[in-house]
């Protein structure tokens, strides 16, 4: 008979069902100290170490385990029950004081501050933080939806996530339904906005642009969007002043397939990558780099 290792989720509150046929095949479970004992008790575990050749192997800790046979692990996305689980302890009586008195209003700081800051992970191709950062994201969603239910509205983390489903499903229905053939992206761009426009029943081919992004995207975003309903370009704004320019400058870049937003950060982020650049070499110099004046600014400029 097999030795197995059921590698349960950091909480160790799921049992993976692919364990259990092992389960029900051996007299001999065993439940290292990482499992719940509520856990235990219900897959009929016992506390121990493995012995012989026959016996299933709880744990959530696979680098502390047994050499064995086979491995189940959880499936994936099964740590988001522990996230939700870890969110609800810190709102509940007992828990954290601070958690527990946060509302929808006083948290959108944080999920602005969280999503550039994510923003700028992927920027600077950084993984670790780009993977810390989704956490960081991810933990804003767990809480806004865990104050709904608490509140008024009285939705939890499931209907968030069910309404996902059902979006994500219907949305593409030439992969869920196979009832229609979508061969390129940009076919399937468009069948998308279609699609949210009939959910939605939007009057106008601008209505839902969240008007509280920053402006440049927003320019694009609205550009994007007048585009797909057949607007001419020469109907976009040209007058002189700089509010229009700006957006001309950003409909263009829209319009030739570019994004404005990321063009204009990535210059943003160089000019001021080229200013500490200057700073450094004045200061090297023997110069306070909070004192320049022009020509010496120029002088220590970064060449190119």
């Amino acid at each position: 008979m097999p030795r197995t290792v059921v590698v349960l989720p950091v909480g160790g509150e799921v049992v993976p069902t692919a364990a259990l046929p092992a389960l029900r095949a051996t007299a001999h479970v065993i439940a290292d100290d990482t499992v719940p004992e509520k856990v235990a008790v219900a897959a009929g575990a016992v506390p121990g170490a493995p012995a012989g050749a026959d016996w299933v192997l709880l744990t959530t800790d696979l680098a502390q385990a047994p050499a064995a046979d086979e491995v189940i692990v959880a499936p994936r996305g099964t740590a988001l029950l522990d996230a939700v689980a870890v969110m609800d302890r810190l709102r509940s009586p007992g828990g954290c004081p601070w958690d527990a008195e946060q509302t929808h209003e006083s948290l959108l700081q944080y999920m602005v501050e969280e999503c550039y800051e994510l923003y700028q992970a992927i920027e600077d191709g950084d993984g670790p933080a780009t993977r810390e950062e989704l956490g960081d994201v991810l933990l804003q969603v767990l809480f806004h939806a865990r104050v709904a239910a608490d509140g008024e509205w009285s939705f939890d983390i499931d209907d968030v996530a069910g309404d996902l489903v059902a979006k994500l499903v219907g949305r593409h229905p030439h992969v869920f339904a196979g009832s229609e053939r979508i061969d390129t992206a940009e076919r399937q761009e468009h069948r998308w906005e279609e699609l949210k426009r009939a959910e939605k029943q939007r009057d106008s081919s601008v209505d839902g642009v969240p008007l509280g992004q920053p402006a440049v995207a927003l320019a694009a975003k609205l550009v994007s969007r007048t585009a797909r309903a057949g607007l001419p370009a020469d109907l976009l704004p040209r007058a002189a002043g700089p509010g229009e320019q700006l957006f001309a400058v950003a409909a263009k870049a829209k319009l030739a397939g570019g994004d404005p937003e990321a063009a204009l950060r990535t210059a943003a982020r160089r000019f001021a990558d080229d200013v500490r650049a200057a700073e450094r070499s004045a200061r090297d110099a023997g110069l306070d780099p909070h004192a320049l004046d022009a020509e010496t600014w120029r002088t220590h400029w970064p060449a190119g």
